[in-house]
């Protein structure tokens, strides 16, 4: 897409409200003070278009600004999490080009001036699958028995690149709305399929028949946490984020919650921020920083 077509893009989605993102990120407003929120990424104010995160000392201005910092996202990503939120009604309709991405067209009911957006997923490539099962299970350490079925059901596959590629899903028919890509090289690398609504779906493994779900920052964690509580189901929010879309449903539903996000500040905070808005969920800590820590310990105690 051309730079001219995503300037157009970015103009109609730059001035939207500054509160409903903060609310649609599961941000609270600051009880004593108006202008603060309580976000993923710590207290934020905002005036007008401008904001100003004091626990990071760094601000911007405008809604596009605003999602890059909240969801740690590039600028297209950005903009494309602003059109799925404003005011489209989406039907996904899979579509299989004859190159390049596997692409999910959101078919939409949208405005004068506002465009459909593509979820643009990594075409599978088996041919990496060796290299990415090394890194999965010698490396990071997740027993060959839940990576293979993961990779048999097409929850987790090999892009072109060698990225591990960790489906998220949404709905009873487990319609993919997203990836979570994780780089297997010697360079640490995370990122998220483009058009990739985070919000609204999850990556899971685990029994169906238990009634205890772990929440997990990573994918990565989440297959961590099913190898060292395999009574549970674990499941990635893909970051630490207070409030998913879809947590309430999922609570509804009679599931106990469990908040296993990382033991440090952005994970305490989400954590203590998902349990004022759902004081049914309980905190669950991980024995070490993360599940994936804590098991590489497991692993190497020699349990």
């Amino acid at each position: 897409m051309s730079f001219d077509a995503w300037r157009r893009r970015a103009d109609a989605v730059r001035g939207l409200p500054l509160e409903m993102i903060l609310l649609e990120r599961g941000a609270t407003r600051d009880p004593h003070d108006k202008s603060k929120w309580r976000t993923e990424r710590g207290s934020l104010s905002f005036s007008g278009s401008q904001f100003t995160n004091w626990c990071l000392q760094i601000g911007g201005g405008g809604a596009i600004d605003l999602v890059m910092h909240l969801a740690d996202v590039g600028f297209r990503e950005a903009v494309v999490w602003l059109e799925q939120r404003g005011g489209a009604s989406h039907t996904a309709v899979l579509e299989v080009p004859s190159r390049g991405a596997i692409a999910i067209r959101h078919a939409t009911t949208r405005t004068a001036g506002q465009r459909s957006s593509l979820l643009s997923l990594p075409v599978p490539d088996p041919s990496q699958l060796n290299r990415v099962g090394r890194y999965l299970i010698e490396r990071r350490c997740l027993p060959g028995a839940l990576v293979e079925p993961l990779i048999a059901s097409g929850k987790l596959y090999a892009d072109h690149r060698g990225n591990a590629v960790f489906l998220l899903v949404a709905g009873k028919a487990h319609r993919p709305i997203g990836a979570a890509l994780r780089g297997t090289g010697p360079r640490v690398w995370r990122g998220m399929a483009p058009g990739t609504n985070k919000n609204a779906g999850f990556f899971w493994t685990g029994d169906t028949s238990s009634l205890t779900i772990v929440l997990c920052e990573s994918a990565i964690d989440a297959i961590s946490c099913r190898a060292l509580l395999p009574d549970r189901i674990a499941l990635s929010t893909s970051g630490a984020r207070p409030n998913p879309r879809w947590l309430s449903g999922l609570i509804d539903r009679g599931y106990t919650i469990e908040c296993g996000y990382d033991t440090d500040e952005a994970g305490e905070r989400a954590a203590a921020a998902m349990r004022v808005l759902y004081p049914s969920v309980t905190r669950l800590q991980p024995p070490s920083h993360d599940w994936n820590d804590a098991l590489v310990a497991h692993v190497s105690a020699g349990h």
